[in-house]
């Protein structure tokens, strides 16, 4: 189900709703503008196609503008990734995304949400944090930069029950 809303850039309607497997062209696309090593379509595929996963997004018009994917085991989740596209970053899309996923985690009686997030990822930080999440370790070499290199990974909980 769709559930519109509006956030005032550009005074252009966003729509929140569930990403379905037609969306991993998209997903692709975008994850792309974010991570060094993305993900293809057919992963972004099998994933949204998963039961276990729970798959949402942002629409602005017909564009895909973000999405968060998670997957769920018994009272736990895991975030797997969050994408807002460069040009709609510092709009709020981060954050109405990230607490309708919350909320729909919480209907599938998700007691526990993990992420891993770069350290040196000072937007998402603050996000997380904003949200309640809590650094509970470090994957040291986790994310790997477009130099060549890799970036630590903290690891971030939030209890949602």
């Amino acid at each position: 189900m769709k559930a519109p809303f509006f956030f005032g850039w550009r005074d252009a309607p966003a729509t929140s709703r569930r990403l379905r497997g037609a969306d991993a062209a998209a997903c692709a696309r975008l994850h792309r503008t974010s991570f060094a090593h993305s993900w293809s379509v057919a992963e972004f595929e099998a994933l949204i196609n998963e039961p276990a996963c729970v798959a949402d997004g942002i629409e602005i018009g017909s564009s895909l503008a973000s999405f968060i994917l998670s997957r769920r085991a018994a009272d736990e989740a895991e975030v797997l990734t969050l994408v807002v596209a460069p040009g709609f970053r510092r709009h709020g899309h981060g954050q109405r995304l990230l607490a309708a996923h919350l909320a729909r985690l919480a209907a599938f009686r998700v007691r526990n949400l993990f992420l891993e997030v770069d350290e040196a990822n000072a937007a998402a930080l603050a996000l997380y944090r904003r949200f309640g999440f809590a650094v509970e370790g470090r994957r040291k070499s986790y994310y790997a930069k477009a130099e060549g290199k890799a970036g630590d990974a903290l690891i971030m909980r939030r209890a949602l029950a």
